[in-house]
């Protein structure tokens, strides 16, 4: 990829289709994109290229068309080519190892691209063009073992909404695409010009890159053990309660010892990191509610500040005090639009 140098805008973006190509994958880098330009005094430029500059059809049956050919973009770009390369993923071609002209066109095209960002299963054809070696990246969750497995010079985050590598970003499944694009108009435009965006699009504010893609209820195997599922119901009902090795299992009547065999068995985790993770939970909605960092930390369970910012930082890659600030902004701004909630 080409150095970016200090230039005029607008912006140059060029989201590469395909057939097969998720609709979503598309879709969202383009509505961002679009959504900033407006709120930019069109910074951006947003335009759709395909490898022979035919229209596409997607997953979903829906066709889009196509502004150039891909070949065409260096010319039309200019300087080399596209600022931002977004690469979205396939429906079923996971590994694009089907098509090595598809991966050969990301390469072209991202060796003149200022940097490139992939969404979905788009991290597989940037691994196979090269552009993932020595990096860490992540897909969506379901893929990335296969990832892994398939580029081992790549450092996969399996959990991650997004990573960020130089110039070089990746992004989990579909909406996540959503997540990475706004991080990338927040370091054009800045924070106040992101959240704006994110606002018109009715998304509360981006994720922060290192969110798991999941919470931890839905992470969490489903189970109807006779001895678990009454123990995680009580644990989801009330995070902040006693739930000490010794107590939980007192209440299902076995050993400490016995009960971790059934968690590592069952969830594939241990009793105090499970209940971890729903504390965790618990304090992230008290702050998104705009609670204190005290106050979460108390509520939720976790107890004291420093335990949360541990839990933060461990899980989340953020701190509470930066992760409420997000949602905090975000509720004076919808304020003073006046905006309100009701049914």
């Amino acid at each position: 990829m080409r150095e970016q140098p200090d230039r005029p805008r607008p912006h140059h973006v060029y989201v590469l289709a395909f057939d097969g190509v998720r609709l979503l994958d598309v879709a969202a880098p383009l509505e961002v994109f679009a959504t900033a330009s407006r709120y930019t005094g069109g910074r951006y430029t947003v335009r759709v290229c395909t490898p022979g500059g035919q229209d596409v059809r997607t997953s979903t049956g829906l066709r889009i068309a196509a502004d150039l050919p891909a070949a065409e973009v260096a010319e039309v770009a200019g300087a080399g080519g596209a600022d931002t390369l977004v690469v979205p993923g396939h429906a079923e071609l996971v590994t694009f190892a089907e098509r090595p002209d598809l991966v050969e066109l990301v390469a072209q095209l991202a060796s003149g691209a200022g940097r490139v960002a992939a969404v979905c299963t788009g991290a597989f054809a940037l691994a196979a063009a090269g552009l993932l070696r020595g990096r860490r990246a992540t897909t969506h969750w379901e893929h990335a073992a296969k990832l892994a497995r398939l580029h081992p010079d790549t450092t996969v985050t399996a959990d991650a909404i997004y990573v960020q590598d130089g110039p070089v970003l990746t992004s989990a499944g579909v909406t996540a695409g959503i997540d990475v694009c706004l991080a990338l108009v927040e370091q054009d435009h800045g924070p106040d010009t992101a959240r704006r965006v994110a606002r018109d699009l009715v998304v509360f504010l981006q994720r922060p890159g290192g969110q798991s893609q999941f919470s931890a209820a839905s992470r969490a195997p489903a189970t109807s053990h006779p001895v678990l599922r009454p123990l995680l119901d009580a644990i989801a009902a009330d995070p902040a309660a006693d739930h000490r090795l010794a107590t939980l299992a007192g209440r299902a009547a076995v050993s400490p010892r016995h009960l971790t065999r059934l968690f590592t068995r069952q969830l594939g985790t241990t009793p105090a990191a499970y209940v971890e993770s729903l504390r965790l939970e618990a304090a992230r909605m008290l702050l998104e509610r705009g609670a204190s960092v005290t106050d979460a930390a108390e509520r939720s369970g976790l107890g004291s500040d420093e335990t949360l910012r541990r839990a933060f930082a461990r899980h989340l890659g953020t701190t509470p005090s930066a992760y409420a600030a997000r949602f905090r902004t975000t509720r004076i701004e919808v304020r003073a639009h006046g905006v309100t909630s009701g049914a």
